[in-house]
């Protein structure tokens, strides 16, 4: 309503029927291998709405709703939960930049770079982290900011710290995910 161009960007848990797939897929780090991610997309409501496609999140909570999404019971994470949302959070530094929307007819073209982008709980954590460690670092994302929100305090996703390499991040990031419960 204020003339600003809004993304949102979220896994592809279900089908979406007003979503379409864009064609544009890329490949991105994950653990020890790399995967190739789909983006979906829609526009509602003056925002596109972009879905990042692959098989560890519509396959494995298909017709499953409420907290199935992120474990099979309520309480208990996915085992694989921190390289699914670590997906997110690369599939989403580059939604801006590669998909060319033309959903209204006062914006075209990608996004670029000049954003900011709004993270949301520990799903979105490694955001911040990836921007500075893969794109800052190469002078790209340079004037983007990121705000960090978090809704539910009691869900931190919290993982084994023998994990951290599958994060792919610098071993100097290390210390800023060592937490002790007080």
């Amino acid at each position: 309503a204020n003339g600003h161009r809004v993304m949102t960007v979220a896994p592809r848990y279900d089908q979406y029927k007003d979503a379409w797939d864009t064609g544009v897929a890329i490949e991105v780090k994950v653990g020890y291998i790399t995967e190739k991610v789909r983006f979906f997309h829609c526009y509602k409501r003056g925002v596109d709405r972009v879905f990042i496609d692959h098989p560890m999140f519509l396959e494995k909570v298909w017709g499953k709703t409420g907290p199935k999404i992120y474990g099979p019971t309520t309480g208990t994470d996915y085992e694989d939960n921190q390289l699914r949302f670590s997906m997110l959070c690369q599939a989403a530094l580059e939604a801006p930049r590669i998909l060319n929307l033309n959903s209204c007819e006062y914006f075209s073209g990608p996004y670029g770079e000049d954003v900011v982008f709004i993270a949301n709980d520990w799903h979105t954590a490694l955001l911040p982290c990836y921007m500075k460690s893969m794109y800052k670092s190469k002078g790209m994302y340079e004037t983007a900011k990121v705000a960090y929100c978090i809704h539910n305090i009691a869900y931190q996703g919290r993982f084994s710290f023998s994990d951290f390499s599958l994060l792919n991040l610098p071993d100097a990031f290390r210390s800023s995910f060592d937490f002790i419960d007080g």
